[in-house]
């Protein structure tokens, strides 16, 4: 933890957090990757039935973040305080606690992964596919959990390289393993599955291996179980958590606007938009993640000079940073279609008619994400989850009912920018109420 007693500019905060961002823009591009390979060697309907069971998979990844995020606020807070013991012991009881979760999703996989895929709506087309794709997550569940665990407090132990150096191993393996499982073995969408699941084995091993052999900062002893830890672990993170389930519930309900404006092309016009979206708010979210553990450190060893500075400077960088991804985003927009769809199609004109007007989302979305980030690594579970759950769900859910009915065509394009910014207030007038609080 020795490189977080450091003082901090512009040029080390960005070389701590920018390991974080590529992994996070990594971790986007290779699950983009990953849905072409099932699209193009499968089939549309495998590719229907990997979204029919991604609401189980969020959850997961959700539980897996809540615990990670909340987690890494409160052990980077005592790394701070200088309490090392606490730190090991509070890691280590959060490892276990993740792994005894993420059994229940094995049970569940063993004895009802059928159900589940019935109760999500596959169709006779999906049914199969969707069981066999769902089953190898189920059953594989530790792995995705300690990946997501460990790729998060190697940035807390102060090492986020070897984090983004196994997921980039982790992508390139994912992506052979596909073409090699479903081409040459004819595995089929259980192939797509378990390429999937053994990328997210490397950092998962990476992770284990170091916190097992290191004897510096953060490593694992034997697990005391706190109560009250896991409690304040989970209810910090659950700002994370509730984001991830937002997003299950807002792609839904902008599938079924797109659908009904637009009919199936709409729907594949959405679909290339997020995908494009999840790439570019990864910069958001990779940078919040990175430097939350920061902040945390920071606020634990009182050095209020330097927190003022580091959060002075994330939010300069957010904001910044949104006005170049947007023109970069309208700017490339036409060259990415055309990678999904031939230019002029239908789907290529419908995107275009209104993506200049969502895209200004990215101007807006960064500060709120940092905000949010930044009320987790003061273990203020509350004030971050009131801004993800006005973020995430309430006014993007509220936008895209309410303002295609009012004005149409236009009002879908206008949902999410006008969410956006009425999250930026909130995050705003919660920034400004606890600056004498915190210090900053």
């Amino acid at each position: 933890m020795s490189n977080f007693n450091q003082k901090f500019n512009i040029y080390t905060l960005l070389k701590s957090t920018i390991p974080v961002v590529a992994m996070q823009i990594f971790l986007a591009l290779y699950t983009i990757v990953d849905g072409v390979f099932v699209s193009r060697l499968i089939g549309t309907d495998a590719l229907g039935a990997t979204n029919i069971v991604m609401p189980v998979i969020s959850v997961m990844l959700a539980l897996g973040l809540m615990l990670a995020t909340g987690g890494s606020a409160i052990v980077a807070f005592q790394l701070g305080e200088g309490k090392d013991d606490s730190a090991r012991q509070n890691f280590s009881m959060l490892t276990a606690v993740t792994l005894l979760i993420s059994l229940i999703f094995v049970i569940l996989g063993i004895f009802f992964t059928k159900d589940i895929v019935i109760l999500l709506g596959a169709s006779e087309a999906q049914i199969y596919h969707a069981i066999k794709y769902l089953k190898v997550f189920l059953l594989l569940a530790p792995i995705l959990f300690l990946q997501v665990l460990f790729s998060i407090f190697l940035a807390t132990a102060s090492k986020p390289n070897i984090a983004l150096i196994s997921t980039i191993i982790a992508g390139f393996t994912n992506v052979i393993l596909d073409y090699y499982f479903i081409v040459n073995l004819n595995m089929g969408i259980a192939g797509a599955a378990y390429a999937t699941i053994i990328g997210y084995s490397i950092p998962a091993l990476i992770g284990f291996l170091f916190f097992f052999l290191n004897k510096k900062g953060l490593f694992f002893v034997k697990p005391i179980f706190i109560k009250k830890v896991l409690y304040q672990a989970s209810f910090n993170g659950s700002s994370e958590m509730l984001t991830n389930i937002a997003n299950a519930i807002s792609t839904f309900l902008f599938n079924m606007m797109f659908m009904k404006f637009f009919a199936d092309n709409g729907v594949a016009s959405i679909a290339i938009i997020m995908y494009f979206q999840f790439v570019l708010s990864a910069i958001f979210f990779g940078y919040s993640l990175g430097v939350a553990p920061i902040i945390s450190f920071k606020y634990g060893s009182r050095d209020k000079k330097q927190l003022k500075y580091i959060i002075n400077s994330s939010l300069k960088f957010v904001i910044i940073s949104g006005i170049v991804i947007y023109f970069i985003a309208i700017s490339s927009i036409s060259y990415v279609l055309q990678v999904f769809t031939e230019k002029g199609s239908e789907v290529y004109n419908i995107t275009i008619s209104g993506f200049y007007i969502f895209a200004l989302a990215f101007i807006l979305e960064g500060v709120s994400i940092f905000v949010s980030a930044m009320f987790t690594a003061f273990s203020n579970g509350r004030v971050s989850l009131i801004i993800s759950f006005f973020r995430s769900l309430i006014f993007l859910v509220l936008s895209i009912i309410l303002l295609p009915t009012l004005f149409g065509e236009i009002g879908i394009w206008l949902a999410l920018p006008t969410a956006e910014f009425f999250a930026i207030i909130v995050s705003l007038y919660f920034y400004t109420t606890n600056k004498k609080k915190y210090g900053y």
